[in-house]
């Protein structure tokens, strides 16, 4: 959702997909790839230790989204949005659960700010 609405307000972005903390050597070798973009959106569900692990290893502006994704005690995206909300990465910005559109709008604002410092730079 997050790539489409950034799509559609005509702004090149990168999915990674699948390189969750589970596996974190899959983050590690994204690392450089990820930080040579302006903003970053994390997208995580279950505890999303993902959003406090990339906030950790990055500069750029984190948004992160909960999803609804997971079982038992995940609680329909409950769990990761109280794990995001108490990330200890200073600077997280959360969006409500699923709420992948308006991380694409969050992200597009961002990038708008950086535009308009870097023109009249």
């Amino acid at each position: 959702e997050v790539g489409r609405t950034l799509n559609y307000l005509g702004i090149q972005n990168e999915v990674y997909a699948d390189i969750g903390v589970a596996g974190l050597w899959r983050l590690q070798e994204r690392m450089e790839e990820i930080n040579s973009n302006d903003v970053v959106v994390v997208v995580a569900g279950m505890d999303a230790a993902l959003a406090s692990v990339v906030g950790g290893m990055t500069h750029r502006p984190v948004i992160a989204v909960p999803t609804s994704v997971g079982y038992g005690v995940a609680e329909g995206g409950t769990v990761a949005l109280n794990s995001m909300l108490a990330s200890c990465a200073s600077g997280l910005l959360v969006t409500n659960i699923d709420n992948g559109y308006g991380a694409g709008c969050a992200a597009l604002r961002i990038l708008n700010v950086m535009q308009r410092h870097s023109s009249h730079g």
